[in-house]
């Protein structure tokens, strides 16, 4: 018999342009008289900052904010606000393609990471879309990669997420992506690529390597001009940077990607030249009513609707 997870009360503090507040558990144990003291040895901010965050109300538990003689009692929540860092904003805007009472469908531009991670937190599509549209609740079904533009799902109800995340889980949702990359006259396309992938902690790119295969990208050629061709890409699996490994590994590194073939570093403000891959569409059936949807990317492509701004392909 399987135990059930004890339920997690809602935050008793408001999102901050968009971001949740961060939630602590309070360890059972220890010598800590009050909840002030064990944030103090706990969060690496220094007791004044702490002590101005229970005095500007940012620190809370269910029973309300915290007071500096706030008993300590183990296993309570606590939930605090953090200093967000200044962040170079993304200046592109992002479009919502379709919205019922359950799901948004936004078009992300390139460089908008879609939630908060490291040091991407309110420049996100998540944060954006909950302050744009005023839904609070809203949650990722999936991910698309920072760099990658393109359409990519949200939920409006926390009990609709689920349903919605179990489609990309079990492979119910066709996607289909589309790159630019160079034209190699002599390359065999259409391809399935299958192969095994591997993403380590610390590292930047994802690797192919020996063994049983975990990924599986079916790429065609769509139509090509001036050394440039423009590819669709049908990812039958879901490893990261998939798509981008494939086409690297097949000699047609996608135009601007900073990973592959050789890990670059683009200055954080450089916005010139996006990777060209985008999320073209999604094909689905809704799991809550039954219909039938599929979505267009209304985006396109710089290096193929204006391929002089763009440097060259690499040489085959």
């Amino acid at each position: 018999m399987s135990r059930r997870r004890p339920r997690i009360p809602p935050a008793p503090l408001p999102q901050r342009h968009g971001i949740d507040p961060v939630r602590l558990r309070l360890p059972q144990g220890g010598g800590w008289a009050t909840v002030r003291e064990h944030l103090v040895e706990r969060l690496p901010v220094g007791p004044a900052t702490i002590d101005a965050m229970i005095r500007d109300g940012d620190v809370a538990t269910v029973d309300g904010p915290v007071a500096p003689d706030t008993p300590y009692a183990g296993g309570a929540h606590v939930w605090f606000h953090r200093d967000l860092p200044t962040e170079m904003p993304v200046p592109f805007g992002i479009d919502v393609v379709y919205q019922d009472d359950h799901l948004v469908v936004a078009d992300k531009p390139h460089f908008l990471a879609t939630t908060p991670r490291g040091s991407h937190i309110t420049e996100t599509a998540l944060a954006r879309l909950r302050r744009e549209l005023e839904l609070p609740t809203l949650s990722p079904a999936h991910r698309l990669d920072r760099l990658t533009a393109g359409l990519v799902m949200f939920t409006v109800r926390p009990e609709d997420r689920g349903a919605y995340q179990s489609l990309f889980s079990d492979r119910r949702v066709h996607k289909e992506y589309e790159a630019v990359a160079a034209h190699v006259p002599g390359l065999d396309l259409p391809v399935s690529v299958r192969s095994r992938i591997e993403k380590v902690r610390g590292r930047i790119d994802a690797y192919e390597t020996e063994g049983e295969p975990n990924s599986e990208s079916h790429i065609e050629l769509v139509e090509h001009r001036a050394g440039l061709g423009r590819y669709r890409l049908i990812p039958r699996t879901g490893r990261t940077h998939q798509l981008r490994v494939h086409m690297n590994a097949l000699g047609i590194p996608i135009l601007g990607d900073p990973t592959y073939p050789a890990v670059t570093d683009p200055a954080p403000d450089d916005f010139g030249q996006p990777l060209q891959l985008l999320a073209r569409a999604l094909e689905f059936t809704d799991p809550l009513t039954g219909r039938a949807h599929r979505f267009a990317s209304r985006r396109t492509l710089e290096a193929w609707t204006a391929p002089d701004q763009w440097a060259p392909p690499p040489a085959a």
